[in-house]
């Protein structure tokens, strides 16, 4: 056989190991730059922006009355973001669910889920809107303000990033997994982000540690208590570190002679019926004892979970009990 068949002029040979290296490579810059991790610029990752662009372009303002979300899931799919509609509901009910962002970047009215883990309804039962914060990231796209860059069909524009006038990586937070990288920024309070992003204006030299007088740590919407300031101040100075969040629980005596303990606030992406169910399940296995009852009395107010403890019963025993057994 001549060497021409061998090898045709049309082909050329590769090695597996440059080819394999190439590929993923390619692949995990796919999932780090349009998929996992948000830009921060404006805090967003691609199908979050693609859902408040496609709203803004709809019309759906915080002005205005409330739409279908499966027309806005429709609009995103079909426009910008062409992958499942689920994919894009899920991620747009978690920026109405105030358990989950800082600020709410979509008003939803319907059944948008809960604390307690239930899911929210299908996408024809629920309508939304654009949250009011959500105008001071879009504000001005009309002028020129960021680039655009063709869709997936090419047949519209979209904006590569949208003109954020506030740090919203760092007042909702962000978490991703891409590939070989990784986020986890914790939310934090508006009104001291802006007090620190205007002491950062006035003093370019300013260190982290006066930045701290600003922005003394995270600010979770379940609240809770962070535990301990020197690793807040580790993840700040060197980008890494990890901290322990413990919810609130204060005493309450009743007329009875009894006391009573009250969960007044839970740490972040804690669900509360299972952390119920914990408590229930070590007062059934007697691994706490002393407890009578348990209450969920939480309503739109907040949270109120009500233990009601026997006669005789040091309450901060059980209070100590609670931290060391259960997700609070």
């Amino acid at each position: 056989m001549s060497k021409e068949k061998d090898n045709p002029s049309n082909q050329s040979l590769i090695s597996i190991t440059d080819e394999m290296k190439k590929s993923y490579l390619d692949y995990a810059m796919s999932v780090i730059v349009s998929r996992a991790l948000p830009d921060v610029r404006d805090g967003l990752k691609p199908v979050h922006r693609r859902i408040l662009y496609a709203m803004i372009e709809g019309g759906y303002d915080w002005s205005k009355p409330y739409r279908k979300s499966a027309r806005v899931v429709g609009d995103v799919m079909g426009n910008y973001h062409p992958h499942g509609d689920t994919a894009i509901y899920d991620s747009m009910v978690r920026m109405a669910q105030e358990f989950s962002m800082r600020l709410m970047l979509v008003d939803g009215q319907g059944n948008f889920g809960s604390i307690d883990g239930d899911p929210p309804a299908a996408m024809r039962y629920t309508e939304t809107k654009l949250g009011k914060i959500a105008q001071f990231l879009t504000e001005d796209l009309e002028k020129n303000t960021v680039n655009y860059r063709s869709n997936y069909d090419e047949t519209e524009k979209e904006p590569e990033v949208l003109p954020s006038q506030y740090p919203n990586i760092l007042v909702n937070g962000a978490g991703g997994i891409a590939v070989g990288m990784a986020t986890s920024i914790p939310p934090h309070n508006l009104g001291e982000i802006i007090d620190g992003t205007i002491a950062y204006i006035n003093n370019k030299e300013i260190t982290i540690a006066q930045l701290m007088k600003h922005v003394p740590g995270p600010d979770f919407p379940t609240g809770g208590i962070i535990i301990g300031k020197d690793i807040i101040k580790q993840g700040y100075n060197k980008g890494r570190g990890s901290f322990k969040i413990r919810g609130e629980i204060s005493i309450e005596s009743l007329k009875n002679g009894r006391e009573r303990l009250v969960i007044t606030s839970i740490p972040y992406q804690v669900n509360k019926s299972v952390l119920n169910e914990r408590i229930a399940q070590l007062v059934r296995e007697k691994k706490i004892e002393g407890i009578r009852d348990i209450r969920d009395e939480s309503n739109r107010e907040g949270i109120r979970v009500a233990i009601d403890l026997r006669n005789g019963v040091e309450p901060e025993t059980i209070k100590r009990q609670l931290y060391k057994n259960t997700q609070i």
